[in-house]
């Protein structure tokens, strides 16, 4: 889903897109399904927010493997792993598509279980609108 908020404007050839990655499978979904669009982009910052390496989930190297996958299939990618310095992953990821000047976000929507997310909302909710950017959703 392209969710493009009141003053943005929308486009299908961004040329810097920020990509919020945590390894999970709405993440890997919307980069799936974004992939058109990020091939064809000047710079793909693939971005983690806090990450942990673990063999299991972000690897050795969080980044790294979805950094590679990228580049498989001819983008120009780079990996940014940013400390939360106690702030929501939303507001970091917000400040960051910021500060690189993005044209788009694309990020996983709805990771949480429905409860959780009702009560406690997550990044998906907080981020909309926040940088009035396009944002490709998918979950």
């Amino acid at each position: 889903m392209l969710f493009v908020p009141k003053g943005a404007e929308a486009t299908l050839s961004p040329r810097r897109v920020l990509v919020g990655w945590d390894s999970r499978v709405e993440a890997s979904r919307a980069v799936r399904e974004a992939l058109d669009l990020l091939c064809g982009a000047e710079d793909v910052r693939v971005t983690l927010v806090d990450p942990e390496a673990t063999c299991n989930r972000n690897g050795a190297d969080p980044g790294a493997d979805i950094a590679a996958y990228f580049t498989r299939h001819g983008a120009r990618v780079s990996v940014d792993r940013l400390p939360s310095a106690g702030k929501p992953a939303a507001t970091v990821l917000a400040q960051h598509a910021i500060d690189m000047s993005a044209d788009m976000i694309v990020m996983g929507a709805y990771g949480n279980r429905r409860l959780r997310e009702r009560l406690f909302g997550g990044v998906t909710r907080w981020i909309v609108g926040k940088p009035p950017l396009p944002l490709f959703l998918a979950r």
